[in-house]
């Protein structure tokens, strides 16, 4: 593989002139961050399920009442 000029990890395949990426850290900070923000998205979500599931609650306790 030739290395690509000006940069420390990229390298280009010699037979298929595709540009290589050797940055195997940046990958796994990548993946751990999406990993974080897919769980940070997930708790949200249930967050909001359980938001509505209380203002139903109380929609039904407010009937009764009145």
């Amino acid at each position: 593989m030739i290395r690509v000029e000006g940069h420390t990890n990229l390298f280009r395949d010699e037979k298929t002139g595709a540009i290589i990426n050797d940055d195997s850290s940046g990958y796994i900070a990548y993946q751990q961050a999406k990993t974080k923000k897919q769980m940070e998205r997930a708790e949200l979500d249930s967050m909001k399920k359980e938001i509505t599931e209380i203002k139903d609650m109380l929609a039904k306790i407010a009937e009764k009442i009145t």
